[in-house]
């Protein structure tokens, strides 16, 4: 099952066309507002396809209490859409009361991983339901690290209960920007804790550093490390991102058709 991110400039193109998708990926802060006309075009777009609700906003990793009313937007929202995934970050975002607008990286040590594991504890319990946290691209690695980062995901995902939103891009780019070896990284990610991937492009920037900037495609060693993944994982929902500079429709339509075939063995496999 290949999904594509809801975008704007797609809107009128996609409910014209239809185009064959297994579901549409939006971002779940842009539908907060009870009514309006934003709500009411998710609800055409949910006649068509299923849906996965994707957050930015909650700072599962902040020493902030979890905010409340974020929260209650949030579980409003998938009481009306009843999406098929409802996603986040592990990550953190804010601090203070205050929004970095950025997904920064957490110390891979075990206070951390307590308190994380708790807060996703805490929103599936608000939300009545699992949800799945997404490892994000980072550039530095924060101090007091006790483990890699790969069985810190595992065991936030195993003590929490959640599943893994397994972004193939980044453990690419962390790989790259780290110097760890990411195969071993999908080693260490037990099969039954992965509810999903994403796959999207990144760019090189000074000194050979790789920025994942969901504005291009998805480069050939990322779409190598994807077949890999489904060897290990089987067939599971997979979402093509692009962010910035979005193209023509057809384009990211072409991604996730390539996507679609690299699946196909795994599919019939299951």
């Amino acid at each position: 099952m290949i999904g594509i991110g809801l975008r704007a400039p797609h809107h009128a193109e996609i409910l014209r066309r239809l185009p064959a998708l297994g579901f549409l990926e939006v971002p779940a802060e842009n539908f907060f507002a009870a009514g309006g006309p934003a709500a009411a075009g998710l609800e055409r777009f949910r006649a068509a396809y299923a849906l996965s609700l994707h957050g930015v906003g909650l700072s599962l990793g902040s020493a902030d209490p979890l905010d409340q009313r974020h929260l209650a937007r949030l579980a409003t929202l998938v009481r009306r859409f009843e999406p098929m995934l409802v996603s986040e970050h592990l990550c953190w975002s804010s601090f203070g009361g205050r929004h970095a607008h950025e997904l920064l990286p957490l110390p891979y040590s075990r206070e951390a991983l307590a308190h994380v594991v708790a807060r996703i504890g805490a929103v599936q319990d608000a939300l009545g339901r699992e949800i799945l946290v997404e490892n994000v691209s980072t550039y530095v690695v924060a101090d007091g690290a006790e483990m890699p980062e790969w069985e810190f995901v595992a065991e936030a995902a195993r003590r929490s209960g959640c599943r893994l939103l397994l972004d193939v891009n980044n453990i690419w780019v962390n790989a790259c920007n780290h110097g760890f070896d990411a195969r071993r990284y999908l080693a260490a990610i037990p099969p039954e804790a992965v509810g999903e991937f994403h796959l999207a492009g990144y760019e090189e920037g000074e000194g050979g550093l790789l920025i994942d900037t969901h504005g291009a495609r998805v480069s050939a060693p990322v779409w190598s490390l994807y077949e890999e993944a489904l060897a290990r994982f089987g067939a599971r929902p997979t979402l093509v991102e692009w962010d910035t500079d979005i193209p023509a429709l057809d384009v990211l339509l072409e991604e996730a058709a390539h996507a679609s075939a690299l699946a196909l063995p795994a599919e019939r496999a299951a």
